[in-house]
């Protein structure tokens, strides 16, 4: 083995003798040869860099091409374990030194460095690499992540699963030992630079090994959505060129089973979760997968992880397509690695040297949120996760909060509505003195925590009596007891839902980002945020609000290290994406506050345009009126080219756990809800093929007070129907991040929408409009 250093700039290589090494396994010793490469490159490049600038006339490197853990002292640069000699090279040596020196120069000196996007799989873009703070720290690759997670964390744990009722607990060190295996299997099974492995199951450590293990095998690892239909699984297998495609049972088998000879480049099928049923050609078990690593020497490993660049491509997100076909999100090593610490930075996580973060991963992990949460996040600050049960959001998410007691937690808005609701249910059962005191402490919580948001740290006598009585119960009933970070994100959250738990001292901070973006860009902090704000961006990434109008509202922009290298083939949507400035356009509208605070107002692309001309963000009415009417589960406004605005609106439901098809029949909630208002009604067909006098009349006297706040007539909604069937990612209304597909609504429900604007008269009331 050698070892390069260097002595006021000269370059010599010691030699170690085979006896001196000590004894390592085959995974160690291969780490350490890797690192002697890297440091090697890391000469070789300040040898062409200081050549550079010495001709530019600055003596010297600028620090951001030092190596992680260099010194800068009296104008010289120490590379940590280098040893320091001055023997001369030999000739052999020189010329090896001089070749690999001809590759950097034609790396450092090239014309035609990479441009700020790419849309091709095995391209590179240029670092948005900043001077001075985080957004000047050295790009990283995966498994350069990896590596260094090991070697702090080592023996600390770093996943949990259940097995036969038990927490069954994996090292740092394990946990990288089986990724190394599963790359080298993907090897043996023919994985190709720049290819797919998609992955189609629940949340798993042979999730995590497989995504991973597809990106040390310079694979492009791809999620797939456990909902997904074989058609859409046919898409995205395709349009990646999957090799290899992981499930996790024979119900996801069966999807890849009936697309399989549409996929020309797929090589082979594993199967996680289950045992395969019978024998098929390229089908293996997870424990037959593994052992096909003996057949693949770690040193042909090892050559394609030390190719790898923090400017290439190692993921692909594939977004919901809400707005047409998925769109494969093309993230760098950079992006991941660069965003975890960023982001991790920016909400003080904790190292696991220090105190060890807990997380829950029970989110779909081919959402970009999940990931980072889950993946990334606690690679780099050692976290511990915990896999839930896969029926998580049927029920059991609660029961694994409770047993874990994560120290942060990320829900969707329907995670925490869905909580809420429930808790309301259980409290209107509760004695009369329970009510009463939860209505109490609710009412001194919510009024405590409006005040110290906008800067009273006062903690009344009352509060902290409530705290004792309600809020540490609530807190320790819901798994959340010492959770210091409760998030939300991927769709936007009523703020009904951030008073109900604010009043119980449960404080939810919305972030904001989406795929493009590696996921967060801005987040709400304990002693920075406000209700219905997304926070402020996190450090080393910059917002812009492109073409405000005369409120400050225009389109959210993204710069930053976070930014996506581009679409997958997709070179217009791309530069639809990216301006000419390297600005990433959301597509999102939003403004600041005077405090920078930034909200969410509305979609470009989700804009009604009335017939008169007037642009209506959606949104906020859509949220109002679910605020007035707690009945109603979701609601769409038309009217786009139209001469008055109409709502479709659908009710709260029984949904079937295993199919997710929402049913007839009204949720407690719902039902207690009718019953107060006087109605019998317990489904959604008598309410609706009766025209319930007593339900409609209370959906009408909502929607007329959301009207009475309209700033113009041109806003206020004139018609409204109930539609037979809830909106569910089942019947295709909703993408799996739970964002409404209104061209999917507007077609499936074409007829009714056209019968608003078909009566032979107008509406000039909303009034007029419920009578008739």
């Amino acid at each position: 083995m050698e070892t390069l250093s260097k002595t006021d700039g000269a370059f010599s290589v010691r030699r170690y003798p085979p006896e001196v090494m000590k004894p390592c396994s085959g995974q160690e010793a291969a780490r350490e040869l890797l690192q002697t490469r890297v440091w090697k490159r890391w000469v070789l490049r300040e040898q062409v860099e200081h050549t550079r600038f010495e001709r530019a006339g600055r003596p010297g490197l600028p620090p951001v091409l030092l190596p992680p853990g260099a010194q800068v002292g009296n104008g010289r640069r120490s590379i940590p374990g280098a040893a320091v000699e001055n023997n001369a090279e030999t000739a052999e040596d020189t010329k090896t030194e001089e070749a690999e020196m001809d590759m950097f120069r034609y790396r450092v000196f090239a014309s035609s460095g990479p441009a700020a996007w790419t849309t091709r799989r095995d391209g590179e873009v240029k670092l948005r690499m900043e001077e001075h703070g985080i957004g000047s720290e050295e790009p990283k690759t995966v498994h350069a992540l990896l590596d260094e997670a090991v070697k702090k964390y080592g023996n600390r744990y770093a996943l949990a699963y259940k097995k036969s009722g038990r927490w069954m607990r994996m090292s740092y060190k394990r946990y990288y030992e089986e990724c190394w295996t599963a790359a080298k299997s993907f090897l043996k099974l023919g994985l190709e630079r720049f290819h797919g492995v998609c992955i189609l199951g629940f949340n798993s450590a042979e999730w995590f090994i497989a995504d991973i293990g597809a990106i040390l095998a310079g694979g492009l690892a791809v999620g797939i959505y456990t909902t997904s239909s074989p058609e859409a699984c046919h898409y995205i297998a395709e349009n990646s060129s999957a090799n290899i495609i992981v499930v996790e049972n024979h119900k996801q088998l069966q999807k890849i089973l009936e697309i399989e000879h549409k996929l020309p480049h797929l090589k082979a099928i594993i199967m996680y979760g289950e045992e395969p049923k019978e024998k098929r050609p390229n089908l293996y078990s997870w424990a037959e997968f593994i052992k096909l690593s003996d057949q693949v020497a770690d040193s042909n490993l090892l050559d394609i992880v030390e190719s790898q660049k923090p400017n290439q491509c190692c993921t692909l997100i594939y977004t919901s397509g809400t707005t047409g076909q998925p769109k494969g999100v093309m993230l760098s090593h950079d992006n991941l690695t660069w965003t975890a610490a960023a982001a991790g930075t920016f909400i003080q996580l904790s190292e696991a040297l220090d105190k060890q973060e807990l997380v829950v991963s029970y989110l779909p992990l081919s959402h970009i949120a999940a990931q980072m949460i889950d993946i990334w996040l606690p690679l780099t600050f050692g976290a511990q996760v915990f896999f839930a049960q896969p029926d998580a959001l049927k029920g059991s998410l609660v029961d694994t909060l409770r047993e874990v007691r994560p120290t942060s937690f990320l829900g969707v808005p329907r995670v925490w509505e869905k909580m809420e609701e429930k808790m309301k249910y259980v409290g209107a059962k509760s004695s009369a003195l329970k009510r009463k005191v939860a209505s109490w402490a609710k009412e001194v919580g919510l009024q405590t925590n409006l005040k110290q948001m906008n800067g009273n740290t006062q903690v009344p006598v009352n509060f902290r009596l409530a705290r004792r009585l309600v809020y540490k119960r609530v807190r320790k009933a819901l798994g959340l007891d010492r959770c210091t970070r409760c998030y939300t994100g991927a769709a936007p959250i009523t703020r009904e839902t951030l008073e109900f738990f604010l009043s119980l001292n449960i404080p939810v901070y919305e972030l904001y980002g989406m795929s493009e973006c590696s996921g967060p860009h801005t987040i709400s902090l304990p002693h920075a945020f406000k209700l219905t704000s997304c926070g402020k961006e996190i450090t080393g990434c910059r917002t812009l609000i492109h073409k405000p109008d005369a409120e400050g509202n225009g389109e959210i922009c993204f710069s930053g290290r976070h930014v996506f290298m581009g679409y997958l083939n997709m070179d217009a949507k791309t530069k639809e994406a990216i301006d000419k400035d390297g600005w990433l356009h959301s597509g999102d509208l939003g403004k600041h506050d005077k405090d920078g605070f930034l909200y969410i107002t509305g979609r470009i692309k989700e804009l009604i345009i009335t017939a008169g001309g007037e642009n209506i963000p959606p949104v906020p009415i859509e949220d109002a009126v679910k605020e007035a009417v707690p009945i109603i589960s979701n609601a769409m406004l038309v009217g786009d080219k139209a001469k008055f605005l109409a709502m479709l609106l659908t009710l709260k439901c029984q949904v079937n756990e295993e199919s997710g098809e929402p049913g007839d029949e009204l949720t407690p909630e719902a039902i207690e809800y009718c019953q107060k208002l006087g109605s019998k009604a317990t489904r959604i067909s008598e309410i609706i093929r009766s025209k319930d006098q007593a339900v409609y009349a209370a959906i009408q006297k909502g929607i007329s007070a959301v009207n009475e706040r309209a700033v113009s007539n041109a806003q206020k909604v004139q018609k409204w129907a109930l539609l037979e069937k809830d909106f569910s990612i089942f019947g295709g209304e909703l993408g799996p991040t739970m964002k409404l597909k209104r061209a999917v609504v507007a077609q499936k429900y074409k007829e009714q929408i056209e019968r608003f604007y078909t009566d032979a008269e107008t509406p000039t009331t909303t009034e007029t409009s419920a009578q008739k």
